[in-house]
């Protein structure tokens, strides 16, 4: 009885790690990201980011979704102090990752990253806001979550009105 628990939770655990590692695509290629559009922090859909000090909101505007399968978005971060950040990033579902695009500053507009590669959205402290989008309303599981409006729909809707397959398009 006890080796076949061990067998069945090694198998679970193998099946968990092909399930997040194994599941990239080798065929996959990401395709050229669009430039972002004019930065406009008007009807921001907040966002709820535990232990942050930040407030954080997604345009809503600028949630895409691309023929390669990645959502891109825009994403502001305000200060108490009334400093704000924005960030031009996309959402691997598939894979669980994460890039930033681009950063927006106020005297010049929007900035290209250089060399920027997919990072995992649950080991870096600075993508909490990535995994929170990712989570609340970008993906399911796996998947994208679909249309763009769905997602900006699913951020805005309290947590247990989310992914309701009847209110779908």
């Amino acid at each position: 009885m006890r080796l076949e628990f061990i067998v069945a939770a090694l198998a679970f655990v193998a099946c968990s790690a092909h399930a997040q590692l194994g599941s990239e695509n080798p065929d996959w290629k990401e395709a050229e990201a669009p430039p972002p559009a004019a930065l406009n922090v008007d009807g921001l859909v907040p966002l709820e980011v535990p232990g942050s000090t930040l407030r954080f909101g997604v345009v809503p505007a600028s949630v895409n979704i691309g023929t390669d399968g990645i959502v891109r978005y825009v994403v502001v971060a305000s200060s108490a102090s009334g400093v704000v950040n924005a960030m031009y990033e996309g959402i691997r579902c598939d894979t669980g990752q994460y890039k930033v695009y681009a950063r927006h500053n106020p005297d010049s507009g929007w900035t290209p990253t250089k060399n920027v590669d997919w990072r995992p959205l649950h080991e870096q402290p600075n993508s909490r806001h990535s995994l929170i989008i990712a989570r609340t309303g970008a993906c399911i599981g796996h998947g994208v979550n679909r249309p763009a409006t769905r997602i900006v729909q699913d951020l805005r809707s309290p947590v247990d009105s989310r992914f309701r397959s009847e209110t779908r398009q």
